[in-house]
């Protein structure tokens, strides 16, 4: 008997032995993939930046879409630190490049912005016509973008309370938005921005065509908001509801009770925004969210969850 159980004791030694080298494999395999992903990144994140100093905006556009790239394909075995100074790098990238564009050819880009104000002067046998609140209308209200000194113009809506606010496709491609401090809203837009900011608002439904880049959601409740990007990240976010179409992980921080659904919304020529957008339509990791407030890796965190599939919406007009 004796020798049985010495025996089954080395045997359960060996395979604790054994766990351990694996163990200890995987995490040299993840710190090898780390360090070759900050070497990659630092060194296309400098090319991108020279390129936008001096070189030509379209190859660092196409840079910058592979960095992007990178980041995407690397987001599963980098610490969410990581991730979280990589994409704010992106966006900074992006913001600079959208400025280079505006310095270059603001009269192109924000053409429709000067149809709007010859408008006025037209109207004048009319003068009684133009009489919308400004909240209403799909005009861009002027403002810099977060963390970039400098950065071009938004457009988008602020202030406004219990209204329908709506920008088509020419006021959105590849503009930036920003919506903030709406009450009770409903918001369509229909076209494909390159970046969308959501903040303060309390009790609205945001549907959003396909976004180039990334969504910036913040300090919002009781909120409904259909999404379609590269990223998602939701900061002081609670009661809220997301439909979405991502690329990559959803990232929430200091957020409570927000639950996810695949992304329903349609209307038409939304094919032609995807398109446009570059964004992959068979690709959509709506399910996988990563809580920067949550460290235990046994157990989900608590402030998220799926949506039942018997109580999301799937029609939105």
């Amino acid at each position: 008997v004796l020798p049985e159980r010495l025996q089954r004791r080395e045997a359960e030694r060996q395979q604790d032995v054994e766990r351990q080298r694996q163990k200890k494999e995987a995490q040299v395999v993840k710190e090898e993939r780390s360090e070759f992903f900050v070497a990659a990144f630092s060194r296309e994140r400098e090319a991108v930046e020279a390129l936008l100093a001096a070189g030509p905006l379209d190859e660092a556009a196409a840079r910058l879409q592979g960095l992007q790239k990178l980041l995407t394909e690397s987001v599963r075995f980098l610490a969410p630190y990581e991730v979280r100074q990589a994409q704010e790098a992106v966006a900074r990238l992006q913001g600079d490049l959208a400025a280079r564009r505006q310095q270059l050819q603001p009269k192109k880009k924000f053409a429709f912005r000067a149809l709007k104000k010859e408008a006025a002067p037209g109207s004048e046998p009319r003068p009684a016509e133009p009489a919308r609140p400004a909240a209403a209308e799909p005009a861009p209200c002027p403002g810099t973008a977060e963390g970039e000194p400098g950065g071009p113009p938004l457009c988008g809506f602020s202030g406004a309370e219990n209204e329908e606010l709506e920008l088509g496709p020419a006021e959105l491609l590849q503009r930036d938005v920003l919506l903030s401090q709406l009450r009770a809203c409903r918001v369509r837009l229909r076209g494909n921005a390159n970046t969308v900011r959501v903040r303060d608002c309390r009790g609205c439904t945001v549907l959003c065509g396909p976004v180039s880049t990334s969504v910036l959601v913040d300090g919002c409740s009781d909120c409904v908001l259909v999404l379609a990007c590269q990223q998602l990240r939701t900061h002081r976010t609670r009661d809220s509801c997301f439909y979405v179409q991502v690329t990559s992980r959803a990232v929430i921080e200091d957020c409570t009770k927000v639950s996810f659904a695949p992304y329903t919304w349609s209307y038409p020529g939304i094919d032609r925004d995807f398109e446009s957008s570059g964004l992959d339509r068979s690709r959509n990791n709506w399910n996988l969210v990563d809580d920067f407030d949550w460290l235990a890796t046994n157990r989900p965190s608590p402030n998220w969850s799926l949506i039942p599939e018997q109580e999301r919406i799937s029609c939105w007009d």
